[in-house]
């Protein structure tokens, strides 16, 4: 079977309000994650890994930090014209709006469809931790003849309550889209669980472009509350079950698949804690399918008589006669003597001086703790000064701390 040509888009433009103040200066795709991360990085590393190689990032709020990661992390092939990653904020070409929903973001865009003349076109959001082969999900779009096909996640039917849920048959072919409902309608082969939706989305071409010109003319903008549940009443829509896709490399002691929504500021810190869990539920170390990201040119990270205990400390990062536990520390860190740190996550370009203790706190970057702070030890306290999430989670917002307010540039 030949081989179709594929377009993805990337829903990148995510203001990210719920993860505030974290994405005080920047959108949600682009906030670290990990030791040398970004959010963005998990989508576009699985569309190379899977082999799609033509990718437009439609970008919107808070975009330049993320244009810039871009730039400088993601030249694909300059030799080559069809292999590329190339960031599109709203062009206003058909008027005068910003994007207003997810279909009319590549509705505004359809001169990029026509430009390239794909078989298929994927639409992925930017918001997501995972690895997924999508030659896998082609293949299944392709073997049942679909017009669409939507990623679906099994999830227990208490947790579906706050999704989109599919409803579909054994076969996959779906019937009907419930949006967060009381009653979620079981998987056909799973009475315990529901189909969530994912989010991302493979159309044939032809059938994209024209059920976003339909939209637009009824002025409506969005995938899942307006295309998608039109396109089931005349097309053949399948979902696909990512609980069968199979990732080379991944280890028996990972979470069988892994994904996480990371949308909140408790859901953002727990994933996190995957990584670090032994075994992790998440291993990000995949030799057969790496997660791509910036070169970092900057000395390696040193350590001077540091405590450190089931911990990843960063390039450029300097540790000095402190005890770092159960904890991510990012880049170009300084931590001072006599610190204390345990279960937190400690962004890009943070100093902590001597002394400090910090508990069950993210830390945004370039903050400076100054001496003998004591952060995730006074609920109340730290009420009054920073964010505290529903689980305690004390949350420092980028240079909330400090003067060098500056937005993400690495």
């Amino acid at each position: 079977m030949k081989q179709p040509k594929i377009l993805a888009f990337v829903m990148a433009g995510g203001e990210g309000s719920r993860l505030s103040p974290l994405t005080s200066q920047n959108s949600k795709p682009s906030l670290p994650f990990g030791s040398r991360y970004r959010i963005v990085d998990f989508v576009l590393s699985n569309l190379l890994n899977s082999g799609i190689h033509s990718i437009y990032m439609l970008v919107q709020y808070k975009s330049q930090s993320l244009i810039e990661h871009v730039r400088k992390a993601w030249v694909v092939s300059p030799m080559r014209n069809e292999e590329f990653v190339t960031v599109v904020p709203p062009q206003m070409m058909r008027g005068g709006d910003w994007f207003m929903g997810t279909s009319d973001a590549v509705y505004q865009n359809l001169n990029l469809i026509q430009m390239h003349n794909p078989d298929l076109v994927l639409v992925f959001g930017a918001d997501h931790v995972y690895r997924m082969d999508l030659q896998q999900m082609i293949d299944f779009h392709r073997e049942r003849e679909a017009d669409v096909s939507v990623a679906a996640l099994p999830v227990p039917l208490v947790e579906a309550r706050g999704f989109g849920v599919i409803v579909a048959d054994h076969a996959g072919r779906v019937s009907e889209f419930q949006e967060k409902p009381e009653k979620p309608t079981p998987m056909p082969s799973d009475p315990t669980r529901a189909y969530a939706s994912m989010g991302n989305y493979l159309f044939d071409a032809k059938v994209l472009v024209d059920a976003l010109k339909a939209a637009a003319e009824r002025g409506e903008h969005d995938f899942g509350q307006n295309i998608l549940p039109r396109l089931k009443e005349t097309h053949r829509l399948f979902a696909y079950d990512f609980a069968t896709n199979k990732v080379p490399g991944v280890k028996p002691y990972e979470e069988q698949p892994y994904w996480r929504d990371v949308g909140t500021l408790d859901a953002y810190f727990n994933a996190h804690q995957d990584m670090l869990a032994w075994p992790p539920r998440f291993d990000v170390f995949n030799p057969q399918w790496r997660i791509f990201s910036s070169n970092y040119q900057g000395p390696v990270a040193r350590m001077l008589d540091a405590k450190l205990k089931n911990s990843v400390v960063a390039a450029g990062s300097l540790v000095h006669s402190a005890s770092v536990s159960n904890t991510i520390v990012r880049r170009e860190v300084i931590i001072e003597d006599d610190v204390e740190i345990e279960d937190c996550i400690i962004q890009d370009y943070v100093h902590i001086k001597r002394g400090a203790k910090l508990r069950r706190a993210i830390i945004g970057g370039y903050n400076v703790i100054e001496a003998g702070t004591r952060i995730g030890y006074d609920p109340e306290l730290d009420g009054r000064r920073y964010s505290v999430t529903e689980s305690g989670i004390t949350v420092v917002g980028p240079g909330e701390v400090t003067t060098a307010l500056r937005a993400f540039s690495e």
